[in-house]
């Protein structure tokens, strides 16, 4: 664990607040879930809380399934991180965070595809080097909650993402959505 040097008092009624720096750098905003959990040597530990990380596994094996059938790079995300990828390039991708763009599209509840050079192409992650042509976007939703996104990225040029990996793109998130709320 990483030392702050930060103190903060409990009040009367249990509350401590988060400091804004810590806040703003681990990206915690206004009204997100945080898990709490206790070790033996008594420290609490909080934890940012990811609806669709409890997924992961399932998440990964229906990238994968995605990503073989389509051929293009797949990456499911939360509000946060990667926390699927699967073919080619998902080394560069698993478990970063995700852009501020990517971030907006899911707040924003979008689903598009892009080409490299149009407007609306996004980066994924924030390291993202952009060696791709093509994507295709689609937001998870769940119960109403906007938690995550399905991405299909290509590599190849000229062969441009279309409706059909659209259509793959937006059933993989409304499956995953419906898995969320059972």
């Amino acid at each position: 664990m990483k030392a702050t040097g930060i103190v903060r008092r409990i009040d009367d009624l249990g509350r401590v607040v988060v400091p804004k720096e810590i806040r703003r750098t681990l990206r915690i905003r206004e009204g997100d879930p945080l898990e709490i959990f206790t070790d033996r040597e008594g420290e609490i530990i909080l934890k940012k809380y990811s609806p669709i990380g409890e997924l992961g596994q399932f998440a990964g094996l229906y990238a994968e399934s995605l990503a073989q059938t389509s051929g293009c790079l797949v990456c499911i995300t939360d509000k946060d991180h990667v926390i699927a990828a699967a073919g080619a390039g998902k080394k560069d991708f698993d478990g970063k965070p995700i852009s501020k763009q990517l971030e907006h599209v899911i707040t924003d509840r979008e689903t598009f595809y892009a080409q490299k050079d149009e407007k609306g192409f996004v980066k994924i992650t924030l390291d993202d080097a952009g060696d791709f042509q093509s994507q295709v976007v689609s937001t998870i939703i769940s119960e109403g909650d906007a938690i995550g996104s399905v991405v299909m990225y290509n590599r190849e040029e000229g062969s441009g993402m279309g409706e059909t990996e659209s259509k793959l793109a937006r059933v993989a998130a409304g499956f995953l959505g419906k898995q969320m709320e059972q």
